[in-house]
């Protein structure tokens, strides 16, 4: 594959400067347009605007502006600057977090040179259709109201005389259809025309251009939001999820003439602090060890107001709170109020341990330390009162393995350990209980 024109790939935090080259590529007025609508259109949340520069904020992925993709890359690590690497990170993560499916990093498909995130996204939704096809797409019922030759289903007696004077053969009514042409193929037909005019002069497009070939004619409908919550759930909708859930990303995300010219707009965009959150919870349910792990749990916290720990791990009847930060603390003093909400975590959530997580270089963590407070807990431990405080511990997590450029499979069990070796033999509910 030929190097991929109009394509620059930069970090999260960095900026591009208009009229300034890029990998040879020119960051023009339009482009610097086109991002400052976009961001507009999303409460300024993507990018912080200065002076014709664009610097991005916490957000990685994908912008298609026009002929220009723009690459955002995370990183946390100022010594490794090789794009590639960080590239490879990004999609390993989506992969995990089951947000892109391709089998393995560095497979064919990822390996091509200077393949982007846009085109993985566009290749697992044009796989998806193909398998959809190759079953056998669905029929299903729908009203329509149209002049038909025979009178079925409920006549529309004003829209009847409105159209059919001259032709009294004709009834104008409303009648169920069976048939292919229903509300789900509609949407992905609408996000098969949105790869269509992204993949341009790609080697998709040509495969673009097959499966919409192989794909029945349907009503081209516009799809907002709330077009995908009138999507029926039911055994024959069953195998569409998949490739409703992608349709939902590319479509939701596509801004057509977006610009003061004609440049269509399209952002695949995912927040590094979720992602890194998701990332780490997914890799704890894979470890082996014997403890049982929860992710978005919540509960009340003031006036209709709720908290939620990133993760909690029970061991036993011990419980750990994990707070997952994407960012690189190169000092060891988390932020006071990172630590409040570790108290306020440990205190409802009857939790003795809790941690500040971060993402490094290298793996690193000291142990727990206790609040200095007057909180304690009482248990009762075969008869005998038990006070234990709260306590808190910063770890830091390498993301690599060592002395690789690929990411840690291995990373959930070793969190695990760190909070199984302070607590190797938890009692069990029969003997251990609160007060």
């Amino acid at each position: 594959m030929n190097k991929l024109k109009n394509f620059i790939q930069t970090f999260e935090f960095s900026s591009l400067q208009q009229g300034v080259k890029y990998n040879g590529i020119l960051f023009t007025e339009l482009h610097f347009n086109a991002l400052v609508k976009l961001n507009e259109q999303h409460k300024n949340k993507y990018f912080t605007i200065g002076l014709k520069k664009v610097t991005f904020q916490q957000f990685v992925g994908v912008i298609r502006a026009g002929d220009l993709t723009i690459e955002i890359l995370p990183k946390i690590d100022k010594c490794r600057e090789d794009k590639d690497v960080w590239q490879n990170v990004l999609i390993e993560m989506l992969r995990v977090t089951r947000k892109l499916k391709i089998e393995k990093v560095g497979e064919a498909n990822v390996s091509r040179q200077n393949i982007h995130l846009l085109d993985l996204y566009f290749e697992w939704f044009l796989n998806e259709i193909q398998t959809l096809i190759h079953q056998g797409l669905i029929k299903q019922y729908y009203k329509e109201t149209s002049n038909v030759k025979a009178l079925k289903g409920k006549l529309d007696f004003a829209g009847h005389i409105n159209k059919n004077l001259i032709h009294k053969e004709r009834f104008y009514t409303t009648h169920q259809v069976y048939d292919k042409n229903h509300l789900v193929h509609q949407i992905l037909f609408k996000a098969l025309e949105i790869i269509e005019k992204c993949t341009k002069g790609n080697y998709l497009y040509s495969k673009c251009k097959t499966v919409q070939l192989d794909f029945p004619e349907v009503k081209n409908i516009l799809v907002t939001e709330t077009t995908f919550s009138k999507v029926p759930k039911n055994r024959k909708t069953a195998p569409y999820e998949t490739a409703l859930g992608i349709s939902r990303f590319i479509i939701l995300n596509f801004a057509p003439n977006i610009s003061s010219g004609s440049e269509n707009m399209l952002a695949l965009l995912f927040d590094m602090n979720s992602l890194w959150e998701e990332y780490i919870l997914a890799r704890l349910k894979q470890s082996d060890k014997k403890v049982k792990i929860y992710g978005q749990q919540s509960t009340h916290f003031w006036n209709g107001i709720s908290i939620r720990p990133d993760i909690v791990i029970e061991h036993g009847t011990e419980k750990f709170i994990i707070d997952t930060k994407w960012k690189n603390i190169s000092y060891n003093q988390p932020s006071t109020h990172d630590l409040r909400q570790m108290y306020a975590y440990n205190d409802y959530w009857k939790s003795t341990k809790a941690m500040l997580l971060y993402p490094s270089r290298e793996s690193k963590f000291e142990g727990f330390i206790k609040f200095q407070d007057h909180h304690v807990h009482e248990y009762i431990m075969h008869d005998q009162k038990k006070i234990i405080q709260h306590e808190c511990g910063l770890g830091k997590i390498s993301i690599f393995e060592k002395d690789k450029d690929v990411l840690n499979h291995k990373i959930g069990e070793e969190i695990i350990d760190w909070f199984i070796k302070v607590v190797p033999n938890p009692p069990t509910s029969n003997n251990y209980h609160q007060n």
